[in-house]
């Protein structure tokens, strides 16, 4: 496990924090919460027509799939079961890719929200997390989330969690709608949203693209090392950490 020693003098004034692989278990998110939303999608398309949250977030399926706003007659098409069948293999498609679609992750997180809301489904976090919260928000630091899946789920994991709501923690919540996690300017515009200095925020973060980006943005970017997450590469010269035990 490849890890630094790193530990800020100074106390920082705002914490970005991703989810996966940096205060939760890349492991839960696709053995319990994907499979979770793979099972739920056909019966979310079934009733899109009754539904209007539903309707808003299949509203941004179809146009990421390339039918710019027609939804009226692609929803229309909901009526046959073959073109149902094709619309659930072509969200499917999406998942298997990891992809980012916004449209793919706002319906993840409504499936999410039955799972959570029926007790189904409790988030993961990794021991040192809840204590971090704890230690942060008492030297009033400014924690907030960007993670490439919806708000909404983001919020749904937080506030469901084995030690309850957590979400009273975090000032604010991000997803792919500031920008893409590997595009510095999604950072710039998060700095701008925490009202500080990029350099006075310190991201977390499992994956090194992000780590870059945020970087280039003027934070402090950190990556993070946990079990089951990809190893950095054997170039990698920035801070790491594997727990957050430690920090502040």
């Amino acid at each position: 496990m490849q890890t630094s020693d790193w530990q800020m003098t100074s106390v920082p004034r705002g914490i970005l924090l991703d989810i996966e692989g940096t205060t939760s278990s890349i492991e839960f998110v696709y053995s319990v919460m994907f499979p979770f939303a793979r099972q739920g999608l056909r019966a979310c398309i079934e009733r899109v027509g009754s539904d209007l949250d539903l309707q808003n977030a299949m509203r941004q399926v179809s146009k990421d799939a390339g039918h710019g706003d027609d939804f009226e007659a692609w929803l229309g098409a909901l009526n046959d079961s073959a073109f149902v069948d094709r619309t659930v293999e072509h969200l499917l498609g999406l998942m298997d890719s990891d992809s980012k679609s916004t449209g793919l992750k706002s319906l993840q997180g409504m499936i999410w929200k039955s799972g959570f809301e029926s007790g189904e489904l409790k988030s993961h976090l990794y021991d040192d997390v809840y204590p971090a919260l704890l230690r942060w928000s008492r030297r009033e630091i400014d924690i907030r989330i960007y993670s490439s899946g919806s708000v909404v789920a983001q919020k749904l994991f937080f506030g469901h969690t084995p030690l309850g709501d957590l979400c009273h923690f975090f000032k604010g919540f991000y997803d792919t709608t500031m920008g893409g996690k590997r595009e510095s300017i999604s950072y710039q515009k998060i700095a701008l949203e925490f009202g500080i200095d990029a350099s006075s925020i310190v991201f977390f973060s499992d994956n090194v693209a992000e780590v870059d980006a945020s970087s280039q943005a003027g934070m402090i970017a950190v990556a993070v090392v946990r079990p089951g997450n990809s190893p950095l590469p054997s170039d990698f010269a920035g801070p790491s950490v594997d727990s957050f035990a430690s920090l502040w």
